[in-house]
């Protein structure tokens, strides 16, 4: 059972990355498939932490094969300081790979997503500003600079005047930035070319190689399935599809690759940006969970909004994506509540009541939840390490999700280090050989 794949089953930040390097253990290779440095994975090993935007998490396993898909836009500037940051920590990054098809970011993408961001005012999507969107834009738009591309000089130039061409309106603002000269910019990525020479490979047909020879491959997906761009809260989304779908095209492998799809869903609800979230707290009980959640943006160190879990939404992600597992992170931020609500369907403008996620952007943002009351539980549950050992409060609560979303429940997270965590039942695969 040789594919794996991890997403995000609600807005993002759900832990993925710690899942990712738990499993990473048992596998041949880790495989990013889409998005950016807008994305962050936190990982606690040995009391170290580790933050990762574009590297897969599996690369604090020595020699580990860890590769960078098509599917995902690369900031060269970024990923070579991510690359220099782990080698000064005494990293392996040998095991490193990068597909020469995947886009890069180039500077003038960061100047027109600040700028589009600052002409909505108001009405701001809340991007990160890392150039995401303008760089998924001009891969549409066939204008694109690949990474390939960074290993000839006169195929980049082109690329980069051509790629300038339809943008010389939108950054007149901007004509006397030094970083937008033709040759510096072309000399600066030339160099980033030099130094990613090493990793660029035919990365597709590295994973067709370990798939066919029966070997693990985990899929890694950033972001959420409700901040996809085709199924999420648009426009407030993110410029790529972090659905599990997208694992085949972002790594370049078949649908028959796959055959485990885990989503990954915190205890209670996140947002980063603007958009509609029904479960959003306002209140003592929302601060008091981004206090003690951590809830801050690995990438832009933002506040996160935080709200109480919403069922609703996670049974649409499991559709979506065809879960196979579900992966419940940070269980323990809900010990010493004495109550604990959780969206079991919505109310309309006109209190009609719905039990599915509504498609109409209007009904979206204008949706109250209505809650189903559970109760909670006070121990202090950060050392528990299998489920006989949790509250059997904890445990109905976990029950509950896991029955109304249709999903087992195959792994739990009860703080932020590695040991933290509690397997709730043995699947076949890769999780099987973890579980033992």
């Amino acid at each position: 059972m040789p594919g794996i794949v991890i997403v995000g089953a609600q807005w993002g930040d759900e832990g993925k990355g710690k899942v990712v390097d738990l499993l990473a253990e048992q596998a041949e290779a880790v495989v990013r498939f889409q998005g950016g440095n807008n994305a962050g994975h936190t990982i606690v090993r040995e009391g170290e932490t580790f933050k990762f935007h574009l590297i897969p998490s599996g690369i604090l396993y020595p020699g580990k094969l860890c590769v960078i898909g098509n599917g995902v836009v690369i900031d060269p500037k970024v990923l070579t300081g991510e690359i220099d940051g782990l080698r000064a920590r005494g990293i392996d990054v040998s095991g490193l790979r990068i597909s020469a098809n995947a886009h890069l970011i180039m500077p003038y993408h960061l100047l027109l997503d600040t700028a589009g961001e600052a002409k909505l005012g108001k009405l701001q999507i809340g991007t990160t500003r890392r150039g995401i969107g303008p760089a998924y834009a001009d891969k549409a738009s066939r204008v694109g600079i690949r990474v390939q591309d960074l290993l000839d000089e006169k195929i980049l130039k082109k690329k980069i005047m051509a790629a300038l061409e339809p943008k010389k309106l939108s950054l007149r603002p901007y004509e006397r930035d030094p970083e937008l000269d033709l040759q510096a910019m072309t000399e600066q990525y030339l160099i980033y070319g030099h130094k990613l020479e090493q990793y660029i490979a035919d990365t597709a047909k590295l994973c067709w190689d370990l798939l066919d020879d029966g070997r693990n491959v985990i899929f890694e997906g950033a972001q959420g399935v409700l901040l996809d761009i085709d199924h999420g809260t648009y426009p407030f989304v993110t410029s790529s599809n972090p659905v599990a779908g997208a694992a085949t095209i972002g790594a370049g492998v078949g649908p028959r690759d796959i055959d485990e799809v885990w989503g990954i869903a915190k205890a209670y609800a996140t947002r980063v940006g603007s958009g509609p979230f029904p479960t959003e707290l306002h209140d003592d009980v929302g601060e008091e969970i981004r206090s003690r959640g951590g809830e801050f943006g690995t990438t832009t160190g933002r506040p996160r909004r935080t709200g109480w879990m919403d069922l609703v939404a996670l049974k649409y992600a499991a559709r979506i994506n065809g879960l196979t597992s579900l992966a419940i992170t940070k269980l323990d931020v809900l010990s010493g509540f004495e109550t604990l609500k959780v969206c079991t369907s919505y109310l309309s403008a006109e209190d009609a009541e719905l039990d599915h996620f509504p498609y109409h952007q209007s009904v979206l943002h204008h949706a109250r939840p209505v809650y189903t009351e559970l109760p909670g539980w006070s121990e202090d549950i950060t050392t528990c390490r299998s489920a006989d050992d949790l509250p059997q409060k904890a445990k109905d609560y976990l029950e509950f999700l896991s029955d109304f979303v249709g999903v087992p429940i195959t792994l739990v997270g009860v703080g932020p280090g590695r040991e933290q965590i509690i397997w709730l039942r043995r699947t076949e695969g890769v999780a099987a050989t973890l579980a033992v």
